[in-house]
């Protein structure tokens, strides 16, 4: 590292610092405009209403727009250097293009680091806050989120054990017309029904009423009723409540094991959190990438300036996002593969970062 190297990092980092503070409080601004009345209607006071929501929510803005703070921060210090004829100079005293470049990787690549670990442990937490706040006070006047009531639950909760249920309650955790079927060979062996059923917060199991309870084999059947059972199955009330905000609040090692587990059940529609899971990554990989694109962009001095070279990169910034969305939307309603769908982005920009640098006057 060279006295070049660290005048590029420090004004990659002091730039990114700035533009994230920028667009956090314009951010926060816009959000708190929008939720006024909802904050008022809690009856809490803005410190209040700053710990318990703000702490959560301003995270997950950086983890949305990092790497858009990092592409423009790099097209803003980089053009500058550009006008003033700094770039041209570091060239034309013999540092080879790739050279120059190395301080943008280098910078790219701990920023990608950065985010990396965030997806990892720390953004999920931040979700966390932000989402409990969100069910607490501001779900409450919306009458889809503020339901108690889920209906027909179907899973697997094992190799061989199946359950559902018709009505749970996520307030009182009682459930109606319960059933349990274990199956061997293709053939049920085991049948459980119940009128209701409802989680012993004491014994930690769930406590049955209005049992029928049946033992198949292949010469007889036992039938026996019971009034009530307490029965140790594996299965949470945590896991009947339909979380909006499930896939932000898991980090990415539990992330993981919920979907293995979830496979296992054999339940459906797993596809919004297998993209989230594939993203924690890609995207930190885009902050590379786009460090490279913002540099070769913003290397070359042109006419129009700071202001051409910000054009042409949110222009560029614009279109993977979109890019991005139309991915996810493809995988979550079609049958696009979430990896492919968290990747697609990358794989298309990649080319277009090979052709802006083979293109770039060195």
């Amino acid at each position: 590292m060279k006295k070049i190297d660290w005048y590029i990092l420090g004004k990659f980092v002091v730039t990114f610092i700035f533009c994230m503070l920028l667009f956090t409080v314009i951010a926060v601004a816009v959000d708190s405009s929008e939720k006024a009345e909802d904050f008022l209607r809690t009856g809490l006071s803005s410190y209040d209403i700053a710990v318990k929501y703000y702490t959560g929510f301003i995270p997950y803005i950086w983890s949305f727009l990092f790497p858009l703070f990092v592409f423009i921060a790099v097209i803003f210090f980089t053009s500058k250097m550009a006008l003033r004829s700094e770039v041209i100079a570091i060239l034309a005293s013999g540092t080879s293009y790739n050279r120059w470049l190395r301080p943008y990787m280098i910078g790219g690549l701990f920023f990608a680091i950065v985010l990396w670990f965030g997806y990892r442990y720390g953004i999920p937490r931040a979700n966390v806050i932000r989402s409990d706040f969100q069910t607490t006070y501001l779900d409450k006047g919306d009458p889809y989120k503020s339901l108690n009531t889920q209906y027909s639950f179907y899973l697997r909760i094992d190799t061989n054990t199946y359950v559902g249920l018709r009505y749970y309650d996520t307030g009182s955790k009682t459930a109606t017309n319960f059933f349990l079927e274990r199956i061997r060979d293709g053939k049920a062996f085991y049948n459980l029904r119940a009128d209701r059923m409802q989680w012993d917060t004491a014994k930690k199991n769930w406590k049955l009423y209005g049992i029928v309870e049946r033992k198949i084999d292949s010469m007889k059947e036992e039938v026996a009723y019971l009034p009530e059972k307490n029965m140790k199955l594996n299965l949470s009330p945590s896991e009947l409540r339909k979380d909006e905000y499930l896939k932000d609040k898991l980090s990415t090692p539990k992330l993981v094991a919920y979907i293995k587990r979830e496979e296992l059940r054999g339940t459906e529609g797993l596809n919004t959190l297998k993209v989230e899971m594939y993203r924690r990554t890609a995207t930190p990989a885009s902050v590379v990438l786009l460090t490279l694109i913002g540099a070769v962009v913003a290397g070359r001095r042109t006419r129009g300036g700071s202001g051409l070279h910000l054009a042409i990169g949110i222009i560029i910034a614009a279109v993977f996002i979109l890019s991005d969305r139309f991915s996810t939307v493809f995988s979550i309603k079609g049958n696009f593969p979430p990896l492919l769908a968290a990747w697609m982005p990358n794989i298309v920009f990649s080319f277009v970062a090979y052709y802006l640098y083979r293109k770039a006057p060195k």
